[in-house]
């Protein structure tokens, strides 16, 4: 029996009627609804689900982010139109099965030994001879051979002779009853241990997603799901040395908590790296504190070595910071500041002020390990804006497969922090704590961005010769400095200029007053102009005040210049801080010129301080994943039944075998057999050239075999 694709056939009622129950119960139907819903799990993997709403506009722009909201795509497997196709899926398969079941269970019972000599004429493994023992001697012997090979046969006696019909193989017929319960089971646990059931809560029970902030005491009771909640899947962040019983259920549009019968104490989170500092062990010594029974039970959980307690799964998703202190070192940018120290919580927020600006400091995070590829060599700063995400793609945030080798290094400590002014306007930076040998200059990097679609931009600051960026500090704040600007170029025009020719000493003067002062931003490029200051500015005024064939040759001179009053303002903040000068060597001139790109790049940091991460002390904290599911064993007993469906439907063959004996009045019996498979395959030929030889062994008189 070959299974139809149409469906059930309804003789009364509408035709209406008749044609949507022949739609529903047909297997095309269920086929289409099973491809959609493959298609929708593809878009549900391939799109984050649940995320905050601005992610989807940074990610695909406001008119896309709405009309993929508006079919929900970002909660594909809560959607009302999935969990209806899931629905319409399992009455489809239902009624398939429902159709279908009758006619296997009435073919697994009958063997068709009615059928007529004649017929076996037309099928296509078929043999017949004459054999010399008499009819009720070849039977037995026909008999036997059928039991010695695993066949079911059954005779029929009849006047000319004997029918015996026998079958093998019927586990194919139900691998078919299987595959397709397996299908259903799978689609009932989906539902059931989906979110029907919390969506359920939320259209009937009056349950809201919550989408403010605060003590989760203070959640009104709407927000809350009940304790006997069947089934649910959220997460929990327990801090090291806290506890919690509620798990968060993240939502489109804001979160559903749902409370536990017990308590996750978190007594230790345990990480263990490899050799490069990538992380290979995630594990979370925890107790579990019944609130019925007052027990304190230990466990614990690793990746993919879950705990169970009443129900629960509890799973290690993953880990954060549960609350690390952190001291900066405030350094400031704009002005004449003093350095001072911000103490904070990972997770807090205090208030700064720059003169009659106030900002709004957010620690967001720390990061005790980073691993970083420092392989390839990178390609330089862009002297004329902070962004230097190009040349910083190879050492640091790109996940694209650089060229060359990878040398992964922990690279020490790193702070996340926010500044938002007062419009709510905020800016992100991601600073290192330890310096980075990059191009073969340690550098400290301070990264920002605007947005968390963005990458990090990174500013290279030198490390001076105590490894530290006081050096460049001192530099850039006496760069800001009026007189301190003026004695650095007094003293390179004392060294710079030939004795005796003081007309060439005042030229020499003006120059690098006017180079340094344009570096600092203190004069203007053009008169009314906007401002500007570094590099970009000594662009500018060759542009403006110099015809083209001098350039080249005018701003070789003027940088030359540059770098010398630099250098001079370099060793005079050095000898206020009462350091030895600056010896003239190579590890001092690699130091200079990283100091003048970034001393250029200094003026675009949108910000008028930087944060030196200077001590911290780590609270790490683990995300646990809970979920009580109890269609997971209709899963399972839904994949047990579609592995072994699937196999039998593929891999077992039914087939059916026909043994015709007539005796003759010659005291000879006269045979002939077919046999019949629901698959053409060379197993079947052989299989009945095997049977055809046994059955034929005593053949006196072979009339025709084929």
């Amino acid at each position: 029996m070959s299974s139809s694709t149409t469906g059930l056939e309804v003789r009364s009622g509408a035709r209406a009627w008749r044609e949507a129950v022949e739609l529903v119960s047909s297997m095309r139907f269920a086929i289409a609804l099973l491809t959609v819903i493959c298609i929708a799990s593809v878009i549900g993997t391939v799109v984050k689900q649940h995320e905050p709403w601005v992610n989807y506009v940074n990610q695909f722009g406001p008119f896309w982010a709405e009309a993929f909201g508006a079919v929900r795509l970002y909660s594909v497997y809560s959607a009302w139109w999935f969990l209806l196709i899931l629905a319409f899926l399992v009455v489809s398969t239902s009624l398939c099965i429902a159709r279908n079941t009758p006619k296997i269970l009435h073919d697994l019972r009958t063997y068709k030994e009615h059928v007529r000599e004649q017929s076996l004429q037309a099928f296509h493994h078929k043999a017949s001879a004459e054999l010399a023992a008499p009819r009720d001697e070849t039977l037995r012997r026909v008999t036997a051979l059928l039991q010695r090979n695993g066949w079911k046969a059954r005779a029929d006696v009849r006047t000319q002779g004997v029918m015996v019909a026998a079958k093998k193989g019927g586990a194919n017929r139900i691998g078919y009853l299987a595959a397709h319960s397996a299908i259903v089971l799978i689609c009932l646990g989906g539902l059931f241990d989906g979110d029907l059931i919390v969506r359920a809560q939320m259209w009937f029970a009056g349950k809201e997603p919550y989408a403010g902030s605060g003590r989760v005491s203070e959640v009104p009771a709407k927000h809350w799901l009940s304790i006997d909640n069947p089934t649910f899947r959220g997460n929990m962040l327990v801090p090291e040395g806290a506890r919690s019983d509620t798990v968060i259920l993240n939502q489109s549009d804001g979160v559903l908590l749902q409370p536990l019968p017990f308590d996750i104490e978190l007594k230790k989170f345990i990480v263990e790296y490899y050799e490069t500092g990538m992380p290979k062990l995630f594990a979370s010594e925890i107790v579990i504190h019944d609130h019925e029974t007052k027990q304190a039970i230990p466990a614990t959980v690793k990746v993919n070595q879950p705990a169970f307690h009443r129900g629960v799964a509890i799973y290690q998703s993953s880990f954060d910071d549960g609350g690390s202190r952190v001291v900066l070192q405030a350094q400031p940018l704009q002005g004449a500041g003093q350095p001072f120290t911000v103490e904070g919580r990972v997770g807090d927020a205090t208030t700064l002020r720059n003169g009659n600006e106030q900002l709004t400091l957010e620690f967001t995070g720390l990061r005790v390990i980073n691993v970083e590829n420092l392989g390839a060599a990178g390609a330089g700063a862009d002297v004329r804006k902070v962004d230097l995400i190009g040349s910083l793609d190879k050492h640091l945030g790109s996940s694209a497969k650089p060229p060359g080798d990878k040398t992964l290094r922990n690279v020490g400590p790193s702070v996340t922090y926010k500044l938002r002014d007062a419009s709510g306007q905020a800016r992100e930076f991601h600073n290192y704590m330890l310096p980075i040998e990059l191009d073969g200059q340690r550098v400290f990097l301070a990264g920002v961005r605007d947005s968390p679609a963005e990458s990090f931009r990174y500013l290279r600051i030198p490390a001076d010769d105590r490894d530290s960026m006081d050096g460049w500090l001192r530099l850039h704040s006496a760069l800001l400095d009026a007189s301190s600007r003026e004695q650095a170029v007094q003293r390179y025009v004392r060294q710079a200029a030939p004795p005796g020719k003081p007309e060439l000493a005042e030229q020499l003067q003006v120059s690098a007053r006017r180079a340094l002062g344009l570096f600092a931003g203190a004069e203007a490029v053009r008169a009314g102009g906007p401002p500007s200051a570094g590099l970009q500015a000594i662009a500018d005024f060759m542009e403006e005040h110099v015809p083209e064939p001098d350039r080249a040759r005018t701003s070789e001179v003027l940088v030359r210049i540059l770098n010398g009053v630099l250098f001079e303002l370099a060793q005079l903040t050095r000898e206020r801080a009462g350091l030895p000068p600056l010896a003239p060597d190579d590890r001092t001139q690699a130091f200079m010129t990283q100091a003048v790109l970034s001393l250029s790049d200094a003026f675009f940091y949108p910000a008028p301080l930087i944060l030196e991460l200077k001590d911290f002390q780590q609270v790490q904290a683990s995300v646990f994943q809970l979920a009580r599911a109890p269609g997971k064993k209709l899963v399972y007993l839904g994949c047990l039944l579609l592995v072994l469906g699937v196999f039998a439907m593929l891999y077992v063959r039914e087939r059916r075998l026909w043994i015709w004996l007539q005796g003759t009045e010659a005291g000879t019996t006269r045979l002939v057999a077919a046999l019949s498979s629901t698959r053409k395959t060379l197993d079947a030929d052989r299989e009945f050239d095997s049977l055809k030889s046994a059955l034929l062994t005593a053949a006196a008189a072979p009339t025709e075999a084929r």
